[in-house]
Parts: structure tokens; C-alpha cells; sequence
């Protein structure tokens, strides 16, 4: 199969075994190295671990909300390595929680439901950078 993510390291972060199926299903056979975390304080002590290249973010969280763990990611002292790409999935619809993620760095934002392959165009659009 395809291995565009060839040395790409993502961190999945979701408390919906559902949608960590899913992700993990879509994302599987892309040659990336995939990582999970179910909370958000799992998720920043992976972040810190593994140094992923893409971190797809729920929102809500048990923890520490996806909120909490994207303003980490995005100002954590990196030691001049680069900060991680950050796609929030969330339920929450409206503007006011998108243009808060917006304003911590948020690199992409999706309302679920959705189907996945708008996940992964997303994913090629930013990777593509």
C-alpha cells in the first residue's frame, strides 16, 4: 500500500475507541508511525515522547481537554525543533470553539461527524507544506 507518511510520526488522540479504530484503519498502511492516547494528559506526555510530526486532536477529553493539550503543544519549548501540525476533531459545533483553536495555533479544525477521507486530504494538504 501507500507510504506517503514514510518517517512521519502521528499522534492520535481520541477518547472514542470508535474513532480511534477509524483513524487507525485510515491511517495504517501510510508508513507512519502511529501513536495513542486516549486522554489529554496521555496525549502531552506522548507529544513529549515521541515528537510527533501530526497530532489528530478530540477536544473533548478526559484529563485535560483538547484545548489544554493544543495550547501546550503549540508553546512547549522545543529546543528549536518544530512544533507538531494540530487537526482538532470535535463535536462541538459553532463558531466559538474554532476560532478558540484558532487562536492556540490550531492547524486544521473538523466538525464530526465527517467521513474520513476529508481527514486524510487534510492531512496530505498540511504534510504537503
Amino acid at each position: 500500500m501507500s507510504t506517503a507518511f514514510d518517517g512521519k510520526n502521528f499522534l492520535l488522540v481520541d477518547d472514542d475507541p470508535d474513532m480511534i479504530t477509524a483513524m487507525e484503519a485510515l491511517l495504517g498502511e501510510t508508513g507512519a508511525t502511529l501513536a495513542i492516547a486516549r486522554d489529554g494528559d496521555t496525549a502531552v506526555q506522548k507529544a513529549a515522547e515521541i515528537k510527533p510530526d501530526l497530532v489528530i486532536l478530540d477536544a473533548m477529553l478526559p484529563k485535560r481537554s483538547g484545548f489544554l493539550v493544543l495550547e501546550k503543544l503549540k508553546s512547549a519549548n522545543t529546543n528549536g525543533q518544530d512544533k507538531p501540525l494540530v487537526i482538532m476533531v470535535t463535536g462541538n459545533e459553532g463558531k466559538r470553539h474554532q476560532t478558540w483553536a484558532e487562536s492556540l495555533g490550531v492547524d486544521g479544525y473538523i466538525n464530526k461527524p465527517f467521513r474520513m477521507e476529508r481527514l486524510m486530504e487534510k492531512i496530505e494538504q498540511l504534510l504537503a507544506k
